[in-house]
């Protein structure tokens, strides 16, 4: 069974003097660490400012935080690389939805992108009360799922301004439904590893997967954004036309099933 996960913004637990200390718990996590009903001998997963990883021991909790002693601290090194999903901005809350399930997948970070055919328009304060709601998604998925950081999320950003973002990826990965059926996403990353001489640690990619809105990229849109960076490449998920939220899922996924693949191949050949 997996442990309770908590992330802490600001303590660093490995600079904590005492053997037992206050655990500086946000107050929506620690409302949540009481609905668990966390209790004295219990252990919870700590992932600190750091980003340090601790298993910690429940010493009590009869106080609005928990205090709690560390019983191990993980020395593995597990950076793994980065995949960064620039999804155009869809409808409703199907990003949300999309943020939610992508962090489960390991999804590194999310870049809304206002693009000319996306029907939401939001002003500054909605975008702002927007970013603040899919931050604290990305944070509750990561707790769910286990990971050991919080995807980090931009706000809406638009084409001009994810074209500089991505200018220095590894790989910037075009899904677009009139991409040939042979532009193949892991032909295209490949490309990208090789080009960036990624061919030692895997770990030192930075991937950006692009996926436009309710009715897709425009050719102006994809040409911006093929010609932001040398290693940007056209993609096709397939013969069907999927849904963005749906796109927004697949094609990360695929991106990482790729890198974990072609971290094992490029690993033995440098063997």
């Amino acid at each position: 069974m997996s442990l309770p996960h908590f992330f802490l913004e600001e303590q660093v637990l490995a600079h904590e003097g005492e053997a037992a200390f206050p655990l500086r718990l946000a107050r929506d996590d620690a409302k949540h660490a009481r609905v668990l009903r966390l209790a004295p001998g219990e252990h919870i997963a700590v992932v600190d400012a750091s980003r340090d990883y601790f298993e910690c021991e429940i010493v009590d909790f009869s106080d609005e935080i928990p205090v709690v002693r560390i019983a191990r601290r993980s020395e593995d090194d597990e950076s793994e690389p980065t995949v960064i999903l620039v999804q155009g901005l869809p409808k409703a809350d199907k990003l949300e939805m999309v943020i939610r399930h992508a962090t489960e997948i390991g999804v590194s970070g999310f870049v809304p992108m206002k693009c000319s055919r996306s029907i939401v328009k939001l002003d500054d304060k909605k975008a702002a009360s927007k970013v603040d709601r899919w931050v604290s998604i990305a944070k509750s998925a990561a707790m769910q799922s286990g990971r050991r950081f919080v995807p980090e999320v931009s706000a809406p950003l638009s084409v001009r301004e994810v074209c500089e973002l991505v200018s220095q990826a590894t790989a910037v990965l075009i899904c677009w439904e009139e991409a040939p059926q042979t532009a193949n996403l892991a032909e295209a990353l490949r490309a990208g590893l090789v080009a960036c001489r990624v061919d030692r640690s895997i770990a030192d990619a930075r991937v950006a997967v692009v996926v436009g809105p309710e009715g897709g990229l425009t050719s102006e849109e994809v040409e911006a954004l093929l010609n932001c960076n040398p290693r940007a490449a056209l993609v096709s998920l397939g013969p069907s036309i999927l849904r963005t939220e749906t796109a927004g899922l697949i094609a990360p996924a695929l991106a990482l099933y790729e890198l974990g693949g072609l971290g094992a191949s490029f690993k033995s050949v440098g063997a």
